[in-house]
């Protein structure tokens, strides 16, 4: 499949799911058993800042900044249903936003070098043009403007429990490797009723690509959180997977 047949099935899967993942995954959570913005303060002062959200979602996480005193709240998202979401959620919370319906790997209706802070929570993952999706947004920025974006780890998706025998029980002892990590393939993922495709990109991939676009790396968190309410369960696979590999990661960086 080409990039625009990928996008095409990605935006259906999200408009036809989106209010399966009202509020999920937004900040101050940066993903799945992984340290909030309330540990990692990589926001830090964002009273009266301009702010673009790059896969905006459901707008928990515009709503989020908002609360904190954030200025000016810009969102755009793939999924028109998504924005539906996010414009009702704001406007019951007396916020509002500039929400545009775009493709992150396109350039947006946006003003260039005027944000003080561009994040992603769970969503640059997603583009299609890792390296044009980065220069664009370094376009965005002010200098020295903050970049912060959360993703699934690469070895999550490399690395699972090994099962017994009956193939529904899973070993203790074992976790094995059933991709490659240098693979960086488009692979189709079943989800619900329907497939998402994804492209399991490596750490250094994206350190890279920063470092063309103009970003100087502040910070990259490849933490595990065990001991959050969710991970109270300490049978619950995902806590025990996150107890030995990082299941999330999210790098803050700086437009030199």
């Amino acid at each position: 499949m080409d990039n625009e047949e990928i996008i095409e099935v990605n935006k259906n899967y999200w408009n036809e799911h989106a209010d399966l993942w009202f509020g999920t995954t937004a900040l101050p959570k940066y993903g799945v058993r992984f340290p909030t913005e309330d540990d990692l303060h990589l926001f830090q002062n964002i009273n009266d800042k301009k702010m673009l959200e790059i896969c905006c979602g459901s707008g928990h996480s515009l709503l989020y900044n908002a609360q904190r005193g954030a200025g000016e709240l810009w969102g755009i998202d793939l999924s028109e249903k998504q924005l539906e979401n996010a414009s009702e959620l704001l406007k019951e919370n007396g916020y509002s936003a500039h929400l545009q319906c775009a493709r992150m790997e396109d350039e947006l209706d946006v003003p260039k070098n005027y944000f003080d802070y561009v994040y992603s929570i769970y969503g640059i993952g997603w583009t299609t043009d890792l390296q044009g999706t980065f220069n664009k947004i370094a376009s965005y920025l002010k200098k020295n403007g903050i970049f912060i974006f959360s993703w699934h780890h690469a070895l999550n998706y490399c690395i699972a429990w090994s099962c017994s025998e009956r193939h529904d029980v899973f070993d203790d002892d074992k976790l094995v490797m059933t991709k490659s990590y240098f693979d960086e393939s488009y692979f189709k993922m079943p989800v619900h009723d329907s497939e998402i495709i994804l492209c399991n990109r490596k750490i250094s991939t994206y350190i890279n690509a920063l470092a063309k676009a103009g970003f100087v790396i502040e910070q990259l968190v490849e933490e595990s959180d065990t001991d959050s309410e969710e991970a109270a369960d300490k049978t619950d696979i995902k806590t025990r997977k996150a107890e030995m590999l990082p299941i999330s990661f999210c790098i803050k960086a700086r437009k030199l």
